[in-house]
């Protein structure tokens, strides 16, 4: 399972809930993307999520 490099998110898991209260397994997957960003001084090919990408907090080489 892919988990992000910067924040740690992974997929998650719940239920889905129909009106009738019904309810069957589904999963919440974050959206990852495969980037090259310095990881101690050298460039490394890792997961990152598109939030952390958005919000700066990884630069890309």
């Amino acid at each position: 399972m892919a988990k992000d490099f910067v924040t740690g998110k992974h997929t998650r898991f719940g239920n889905t809930r129909s009106h009738a209260l019904n309810h069957s397994r589904r999963s919440w997957k974050p959206n990852l993307q495969k980037v090259r960003i310095l990881v101690d001084g050298k460039p490394k090919r890792v997961w990152v999520s598109a939030r952390a990408l958005k919000s700066g907090k990884v630069t890309r080489v």
